[in-house]
């Protein structure tokens, strides 16, 4: 059991390593993409990498305390504005979520360019299969609050949403779950892509896809996967504790 300071010093700690890992994915697109982790102390707050500032640079002292109004309560920085009004509104409908993460990895934004639910045609799609949904209302940059509240209702229960025309958007109950999560469903989409390419994929039947989901789709298996990501990160890069 850690308390409330360790826990919270455990999440920024993991979330710093998630803007490293984005980077070394090549997530990274200009200053778009946001990664949130809930306060411990506060869960009406969150933990945000600051606006403008590098994947690959992003330090635990870079990170940013924002309260439900968007107002910056600890760091110095800025945040991306529709950052906020996407997070705000997953965390406001899923009290169960941590963290979510989004940013304009290329595989995702391609897939999401079709506007279709990923097919269970691997074993780690298997991970999303009925566990995943498409917003299909594209409205430009994410700015209103109105599209920030559909986005929370069109993910649901599941562990991600495609966003049509944009990319993906996954959330975990900790910040390893909700960053392999979108590291995987990029991948996903980059095998879907490949199959569809060089002919026609064949899907995993629904029971098999189903209990595959039960086994490498939990909680504990998003943890676990991130777990040799975080040690290698912070093995090459120390200085993201800082």
């Amino acid at each position: 059991m850690r308390t409330v300071d360790e826990e919270r010093l455990y999440r920024k700690q993991r979330l710093a390593a998630t803007m490293r890992l984005f980077a070394v994915r090549g997530f990274d697109e200009g200053a778009g993409g946001h990664v949130t982790a809930r306060d411990p102390g506060d869960p009406d707050r969150f933990w945000i990498n600051p606006f403008g500032v590098h994947f690959g640079h992003v330090r635990v002292s870079d990170l940013l305390l924002v309260d439900g109004r968007g107002e910056i309560v600890e760091g110095d920085g800025r945040i991306n504005p529709a950052g906020f009004v996407i997070h705000s509104h997953v965390h406001a409908a899923r009290p169960d979520v941590v963290a979510v993460a989004h940013a304009h990895s290329t595989y995702g934004r391609a897939w999401a360019a079709l506007g279709r639910k990923l097919d269970p045609i691997t074993q780690d799609a298997c991970a999303f299969y009925e566990d995943h949904e498409v917003f299909d209302e594209f409205g430009g940059v994410v700015l209103d609050s109105d599209e920030g509240k559909r986005i929370a209702v069109r993910l649901g229960t599941g562990k991600a949403v495609i966003l049509r025309n944009h990319g993906l958007l996954t959330v975990g109950g900790s910040v390893q779950e909700a960053a392999w999560w979108f590291t995987t469903m990029d991948s996903s989409c980059h095998v879907q892509l490949l199959a569809e390419a060089a002919g026609n994929p064949v899907r995993i039947e629904p029971e098999v896809a189903r209990h595959t989901a039960s086994t490498i789709g939990t909680p504990g298996m998003g943890r676990l996967n991130f777990r040799p990501l975080y040690a290698d990160l912070v093995r090459r890069q120390p200085d993201l504790l800082d």
